[in-house]
């Protein structure tokens, strides 16, 4: 098992809803940033939203601010991704992304030194 455990993806229309969610494999402590990036097919990965787990402190990628909404579960150390009013350029495979700081918590994912394995979001039209 690898350091993060992922779950959640799958398919839907336009205008669906899904969600991903995503956990340490064991205990971090407090304050730790997690993270989702995805990757389309021929482009580059860009960040998607991240937050510090129980200040909450959140980002967004302006592609997502509106629809997607990143929380925390409670006092678990499980964050989900609520991806509404999805479009076909959603499509990608997003990946969960961790560091056990408060610092550095946004879109550039050089400051993330642990990752889960991927899962695919697709969205028709």
């Amino acid at each position: 098992q690898g350091p993060l455990v992922e779950s959640g993806g799958g398919s839907v229309q336009a205008g669906g809803s899904l969600r991903l969610s995503c956990r340490p494999s064991e205990y971090r402590g407090s304050n730790n940033c997690l993270g989702w990036f995805r990757q389309a097919p021929g482009k580059q990965r860009e960040a998607v939203a991240a937050i510090v787990t129980d200040e909450r402190t959140t980002y967004y990628h302006d592609s997502v601010k509106g629809r997607f909404t990143i929380t925390q579960d409670g006092t678990e150390d499980t964050v989900h991704l609520q991806m509404d009013n999805l479009k076909p350029d959603d499509t990608a495979v997003y990946y969960c992304a961790a560091r056990w700081s408060r610092t550095h918590c946004g879109g550039d994912s050089s400051w993330y030194f642990y990752w889960g394995q991927g899962t695919q979001v697709t969205v028709s039209s």
